[in-house]
């Protein structure tokens, strides 16, 4: 990658996450949890670098935490549930995960093989969408669904119904509920921000609809335009919520994948040469940067961030198959009414 990373630095940074891998094939938070979507996450960066074994035991982890609902405790220490509550984004980006691996490897007997855990955790998402569209963020462990959405959940979940979707086409198995679930979501998070619980200071809610595919066009380029100079910080990468001065290599990451599924490539290439400050010399990369006091913060190198570089890195190289499952998220948006639309306000049928 002229002038910014080379692929042998790349694969460096997915070797760094497989160092982190606990023996059961969980891939821990720096302070030891896991949860399902960031390990989905640092599974998918792994397999962009050819790490298969590492690859393949993280999903095997996904098998055997998986609860009979669908759905994946919060946190998990050492394969044991300390948070009880199932979260809906967490359980719809398995699909991306296994959309993603047979990208990469093009192993349809594995997509097989995941597809029941991939069918119970979207039928578990599904369960808690409203008749609006939004899809609250939890179940309870007692049972309850959550009583609001988040909107950057909600992105990253209508990309995992999208994938679930291409994976039921590829595997044979039509899921419509899903695909008109997408829709009504993909709705809502283009023209109902009331459907969300405000969290308007943290970037990824300005940035994620974009990233999970339901905000294309005009639309997306105008969202971009309006919090750029909110988040970005030049030659930095960008805050991680707009009230502190720290910039943070996930989201600043995770905004090159959004650029870049917007045809903004000279953005996304500078703002992926400016994070590289983060990087460590083994391949790591720091969670972020406090640019006041001058130190990092918090004082750690995190797997998520990692596996956040590899893809970016994927994305504007095109060096897998997989290169453009962001931008494809993008492929179903169609033009969506703003107002006078009907859309119930009723609450969660689940």
């Amino acid at each position: 990658m002229s002038g910014q990373l080379r692929w042998e630095q790349v694969v460096q940074t997915a070797q760094s996450i497989a160092g982190v891998q606990e023996s059961d094939g969980g891939i821990p938070w720096p302070e030891g949890h896991v949860d399902a979507w960031n390990h989905v996450e640092c599974l998918m960066a792994m397999s962009v670098a050819g790490l298969t074994g590492p690859v393949r035991k993280g999903y095997d982890w996904l098998v055997r935490t998986q609860r009979a609902d669908g759905s994946w405790p919060m946190k998990l220490v050492g394969g044991r549930a300390v948070e009880q509550g199932g979260e809906s984004n967490h359980a719809a980006y398995v699909a991306v995960g296994v959309w993603h691996e047979l990208l990469v490897t093009g192993d349809e007997d594995f997509a097989r093989e995941m597809w029941p855990v991939v069918r119970s955790a979207l039928d578990f998402v599904v369960e808690l969408q409203t008749i609006r569209g939004e899809i609250v963020w939890e179940r309870a462990a007692d049972g309850r669904p959550a009583r609001y959405a988040l909107l950057t959940g909600c992105a990253s979940i209508y990309q995992g119904l999208r994938s679930g979707v291409l994976l039921s086409e590829q595997l044979g198995d039509p899921q419509p509920d899903w695909e008109l679930a997408a829709d009504q979501l993909g709705h809502v998070l283009a023209a109902h921000p009331e459907a969300f619980a405000d969290k308007s200071r943290f970037s990824m809610d300005w940035y994620y609809p974009i990233l999970g595919g339901a905000v294309r066009g005009p639309a997306a380029r105008a969202r971009l335009a309006e919090e750029w100079d909110t988040f970005v910080e030049p030659g930095l990468g960008i805050r991680c919520v707009s009230d502190q001065p720290w910039v943070t290599g996930a989201e600043s990451c995770e905004l090159v994948l959004a650029l870049d599924a917007v045809g903004d490539r000279d953005r996304a290439l500078k703002l992926f040469a400016d994070m590289q400050h983060l990087r460590h010399e083994d391949g790591s990369y720091w969670t972020g940067w406090q640019f006041v006091n001058d130190k990092w913060f918090p004082y750690e190198r995190s797997a998520y961030t990692a596996a956040a570089v590899v893809l970016a890195a994927d994305a504007l190289t095109e060096h897998t198959a997989a290169s453009g499952i962001f931008r494809d998220a993008g492929r179903y948006v169609t033009d969506r009414p703003t107002t006078d639309c009907g859309c119930s306000h009723a609450g969660s049928r689940a």
